[in-house]
């Protein structure tokens, strides 16, 4: 049995022997063994008993009467004063009504009662993200670990990770994996470690893993859900959700998840109605209303998308996520009254980081419409410096890959597998930088009717990764696809189509990928996709650089949070497409922003021409299609192209400097490439 299961089941029995001899009056079984009618009969008897008011309010708020729960054991709180189980239990009735604020108080004072009680912390955890504090939410739930684990060198682990110590932590459970290889408290550690550092790919293979060891682990099967998300593989998100709302089919919390992920997977009146039933029952809680702006969003009903992101703000005003939604409307603007109330919340130091992260850039967006430039980009880099410090970036890497390709990927390689790879020709894979224009071009694609827009999908990557992981030589990519045969990278384009079929919802032929970061990997999917086609999507470098600057996103684009990083990065990425450009020439076809803009029709046939397609009419209309967009340009493409954009980032200039000084001659030369000595 694994160790979390024995120490659940543990845990639970000696918290009933707690209970019972709270006051010895049923001390000859457990308490577990009682009835909800024996608990009646008792307090008849003795209407201050504890021990039957416990079991009694339990079974209530199990079946789905947990206001009268909550009432019956709002009654016995001044009798006993000193009852951990009995404001746990207070606590999840009234999170089970909605008074998610109560709950907090009451758990609160169930865990400061007994620092030890595992059921409180989680529960604790669960009131604090039903409120839209992540951060309470996330400590709450690792003190749940805690108590659970009582390995000390798990412990030492969870210790050194909330120091920020994540490789200390991940060599000392490494360490114990070593002897102990399926302990799934550990593997779940790990994951957590990987999913910390967007090691996504390793984190869902570990979360597999642990599932598969122990089935019940909840906690592992929704952080499984929560990697499978960031993977953009929502439908099996969405499927591993349901097995957890067969445990807990009452939990508010995982079906807050469960509309969130139909959001993410485009089943919008799914999601809609999702969210709609959990606020009929749920009505004060925010980040409900957060949520089902998300889904609003995505189905283009703006009005009512930022009613219900105000409304979560009216719910709670510390919500920085609801501010930042409300900024990342691109026409939106705020009130002079919530610019005030931001600058309240902002000042008080008990703001949690992530709340004040989302709230320096949704008020850097409101001084910016303001014309307040030097006070936006103040709020900008203050907010820019909070996710830096976090995040795990290091720029001497894409200089490394750079290299690593110019030696492997050469004209005489390509020529050599001229013949490999998976023959077909569905893939449109759409790369650049974020905020280049790779959305637009997806829209215009998807209007016309032999293309399919899917999503930001990440399977190239995927597949890199775990080639790279099951070399047994220790060969790194992209080195080791120089070995690689015909058959194995037949198989790996297959496999790609293979894993990407959810994604398509039609018979459409073709289908584009719009993961910007794909640009890293076009040698590799000129190997395993040979008749896929490339659209590099470029936009004016400060337009560009500064734009993911000032945008915060949910994970991943490590590199835009300093001016240094995104003008190193741009200035890089440039490079390895100029190399591809000069071993694959004609195979990529390179779209700029400013070029579409000045002349759309024009643009769109050149594009169309490239693809092998005729010329649609729709395709200029893009603007009128109702697919669901969930990028930040999700508005941007619902209207007509405009020149708005384009010279945005000139209000900035003054400050600047340090992002001209790493574009260097790439930012002289656009939209031409400088020579970089290849």
């Amino acid at each position: 049995m694994p160790e979390l299961e024995m120490l659940e089941r543990r845990g639970s029995a000696e918290r009933a022997r707690e209970s019972v001899g709270a006051t010895g009056s049923i001390t000859a079984v457990a308490a577990s063994d009682f009835t909800e009618a024996q608990a009646r009969e008792i307090l008849k008897r003795a209407p201050d008993n504890l021990d039957a008011a416990l079991i009694l309010g339990s079974a209530l708020r199990k079946r789905g009467e947990a206001r009268c729960a909550k009432n019956l054991l709002q009654s016995f709180v001044e009798l006993h004063p000193g009852s951990a189980r009995l404001r746990y239990e207070l606590g999840q009735a009234m999170g089970n009504v909605g008074e998610h604020r109560s709950a907090v108080a009451v758990l609160s004072q169930a865990v400061n009662l007994d620092r030890s009680f595992a059921e409180a912390w989680n529960a604790l955890g669960d009131q604090h993200f039903m409120l839209g504090d992540l951060e309470a939410a996330n400590e709450a739930h690792v003190q749940h670990f805690n108590m659970l684990v009582r390995d000390p060198r798990l412990r030492k682990a969870g210790s050194l990770m909330r120091e920020k110590l994540l490789e200390e932590a991940e060599d000392a459970i490494l360490e114990l994996l070593e002897t102990d290889p399926d302990n799934v408290n550990a593997i779940k550690l790990l994951a957590e470690i990987a999913m910390l550092e967007n090691r996504n790919d390793d984190a869902e293979e570990l979360l597999a893993r642990c599932v598969e060891l122990a089935p019940d682990f909840t906690m592992a099967r929704h952080r499984y859900a929560t990697v499978l998300g960031r993977l953009a593989r929502f439908e099996e998100c969405i499927a591993q959700v349901e097995i957890i709302l067969k445990q807990e089919p009452r939990n508010a919390g995982y079906q807050q998840v469960m509309a969130s992920e139909l959001t993410k997977a485009g089943r919008n009146e799914e999601a809609k109605a999702a969210f709609e039933k959990c606020l009929e029952e749920y009505p004060s809680v925010p980040s409900l209303w957060l949520g089902y702006g998300h889904a609003l969003r995505a189905l283009g009903q703006r009005d009512e998308c930022i009613a219900a992101y105000r409304k979560a703000v009216e719910l709670r005003p510390s919500l920085g996520g609801a501010w930042w939604s409300l900024a990342n409307l691109k026409k939106f603007h705020f009130s002079p009254a919530e610019i005030s109330a931001m600058e309240t919340e902002l000042a008080r130091r008990s703001l949690g980081q992530d709340d004040r992260l989302n709230m320096f850039f949704a008020l850097g967006k409101a001084h910016e419409d303001l014309k307040s430039y030097e006070r936006a980009f103040d709020l900008y880099s203050r907010g820019n410096a909070i996710q830096r410090a976090v995040v795990k970036h290091d720029p001497a890497m894409p200089p490394a890959h750079i290299a690593s390709c110019k030696l492997l990927f050469t004209q005489e390689f390509f020529l050599q597998h001229a013949r490999t790879g998976c023959k077909a020709p569905d893939p449109i894979f759409i790369i650049g930088l974020p905020r280049a224009g790779s959305t637009l071009l997806e829209q215009i694609l998807s209007c016309h009717s032999s293309v399919e827009g899917t999503l930001e999908i990440s399977e190239v990557a995927t597949l890199a990764r775990r080639m790279e992981r099951d070399r047994a030589d220790g060969l790194s990519y992209p080195e080791m696809l120089a070995d690689l045969d015909a058959d194995t990278l037949t198989r790996l384009g297959e496999d790609y189509i293979t894993n990407t079929r959810s994604f398509r919802k039609t018979t459409k032929p073709f289908f584009t990928d719009k993961m910007p970061n794909n640009f890293a990997h076009v040698g590799f999917m000129r190997l395993i996709l040979p008749n896929a086609r490339i659209i590099d999507a470029r936009r004016h470098p400060m337009s560009c650089c500064f734009s993911n600057f000032k945008q915060l996103y949910a994970y991943g684009q490590i590199f835009s949070y300093s001016l240094e990083d995104v003008g190193n990065y741009y200035r890089h990425y440039v490079e390895l497409m100029a190399y591809w450009d000069s071993v694959l020439p004609g195979r990529i076809h390179r779209v700029h922003y400013e070029d579409m803009v000045a002349d759309p029709e024009g643009e769109v046939r050149r594009l169309l021409c490239y693809l092998g397609l005729p010329f649609e009419k729709e395709c200029l209309q893009f603007y009128e299609s109702d697919r669901v967009v969930r990028t930040a340009s999700s508005e941007q493409v619902r209207s007509p192209i405009y020149k708005d954009s384009l010279e945005q980032w000139r209000h900035f200039e003054p400050w600047l400097g340090p992002l001209k000084e790493k574009l260097g001659p790439v930012l002289d030369a656009y939209p031409e490439v400088p020579d970089f000595g290849d």
